[in-house]
């Protein structure tokens, strides 16, 4: 094989990654942030090298850096977010009543 076609090879085979990848976060949104977060979080173990520190740092989605928990699922998806305080936006049931006539 010659030089032109690992090249080319290489080159098709990058495209075809950063394809799938966008697909995959484009048609399921929430476990790719799920994968992502995992993967952020094994990268960013201590006892690890210096740059992949960095680097599971940097993939660390935006939810986890802003203080949520970074799951992907949004929030209380995990059970630990305290309940949200009853407010207006509770069902109220409608009540129907004849006119008099």
């Amino acid at each position: 094989m010659s030089a032109f076609g690992i090249v080319q090879a290489v080159v098709l085979a990058l495209a075809l990654l950063a394809s799938l990848l966008v697909a995959f976060r484009k048609l399921l949104p929430r476990t790719a942030k799920r994968v992502q977060a995992r993967l952020s979080a094994a990268m960013d173990r201590p006892g690890r090298s210096a740059p992949l520190r960095r680097l599971g740092q940097w993939l660390q989605p935006d939810e986890a850096r802003r203080g949520g928990c970074g799951s992907g699922d949004g929030c209380s998806s995990c059970g630990g977010c305290a309940p949200a305080p009853a407010g207006r936006d509770e069902a109220v049931p409608l009540e129907f009543r004849q006119r008099g006539r």
